[in-house]
């Protein structure tokens, strides 16, 4: 059928006099994954569930492959979802939780058997159909509750802070694995989460929400490299935000003179330079004191005190860091300015 495989026309979702949905109109291609971000409160994992069927709408309608789900039970919508902590089945082994969809849904038992070694082996855990859940690790659980969530085939697959409760490191490893399973199963998926590295390296789009409403959504490449509001670019960790008078392709900062594309927003605006910006250049540019550091993969992050103007975060090479109290002189890459809207 042409058209979204989901499509949200308006959603909205009251609870007393606080609105967590706000007219959300939102569509997800088939075989897309689109990435809801926001902090708490924003109504993300409201969407979700608003999607499943779990929470009625005050307004607005949810339909899939074109058909409104209005009084469609959760259990028939043919969507999968997985939650922060896996809720997994204690009572039953690995092979038991993979199973159970296909169960209900009353799939011969061969071809369950089938299904579920093959999505034990997509997920990474070949052969632990008869472990325990209690044995597994956090990761694995994570894998376990994954690969029940698509056991059913479902049509959409949504994830609710599915790597919420893991450290960095496995985070970062598993949101590359979920990517490339998903693009081998040419799965649809809706997902919600507040880590914008997860959602960015992992969606085909990213929807930024804030207070019940989308705020922003576009590619990850387009959501990083121009933020549509003050609010996106300090969600996303941009600080480097100062008042700027622009004129042309000139912005007038405390900072001093600023190139700036000459087709964006003029006059009284705020803009913004994303860290990479910042250059230490050694020569007649901001001078500035380092007053902070830390480490982040291979760069260093440099908190610095400028002569005049907000305080300003930049990124340099492990080789090139300065030490804290040491003074810089900074100048500011163009690519790297962004007005303000």
């Amino acid at each position: 059928m042409s058209g979204p495989l989901l499509r949200i026309e308006a959603a909205t979702v009251r609870f007393g006099a606080r609105t967590a949905l706000d007219a959300v109109t939102l569509e997800v291609a088939a075989h897309e994954t689109v990435c809801v971000l926001g902090p708490s409160g924003s109504g993300k994992s409201t969407l979700l569930r608003a999607v499943a069927g779990l929470q009625p709408l005050d307004a607005g309608r949810v339909l899939l492959d074109g058909a409104d789900q209005a009084g469609v039970p959760p259990h028939r919508r043919g969507v999968g979802l997985m939650f922060q902590d896996h809720q997994l089945f204690p009572q039953r082994d690995v092979g038991g939780n993979v199973a159970f969809g296909p169960r209900m849904h009353k799939v011969p038992r061969g071809r369950r058997e089938e299904r579920t070694a093959e999505l034990l082996d997509m997920v990474g855990l070949p052969g632990a159909g008869a472990r325990a859940v209690a044995t597994l690790s956090g990761g694995e659980q994570q894998r376990v509750a994954l690969a029940r969530a698509l056991a059913p085939e479902p049509r959409l697959l949504m994830l609710d802070e599915p790597l919420g409760q893991l450290d960095r490191s496995l985070r970062d490893r598993l949101v590359v694995e979920l990517r490339r399973l998903f693009d081998r199963l040419g799965t649809t998926v809706l997902a919600v989460t507040h880590d914008q590295s997860e959602a960015f390296a992992l969606a085909d789009r990213v929807v930024v929400m804030r207070d019940g409403r989308i705020e922003q959504a576009g590619t990850p490449l387009e959501v990083w490299r121009r933020p549509a509001s003050e609010f996106v670019a300090r969600f996303l960790g941009f600080d480097n935000i100062a008042e700027a008078d622009v004129s042309g392709a000139v912005a007038e900062t405390a900072w001093g003179r600023l190139a700036v594309p000459d087709a964006g927003p003029q006059g009284r605006r705020r803009v913004l330079v994303r860290p990479t910006g910042v250059r230490l250049d050694g020569g007649a540019g901001l001078p500035c004191e380092v007053a902070a550091r830390g480490f982040r993969g291979g760069h260093v992050v440099l908190r610095l005190r400028p002569e005049r103007g907000p305080w300003l975060d930049a990124e340099c090479g492990l080789r090139d860091a300065p030490d804290v109290g040491e003074r810089v002189t900074v100048s500011f890459d163009p690519e790297d300015v962004v007005v303000l809207p």
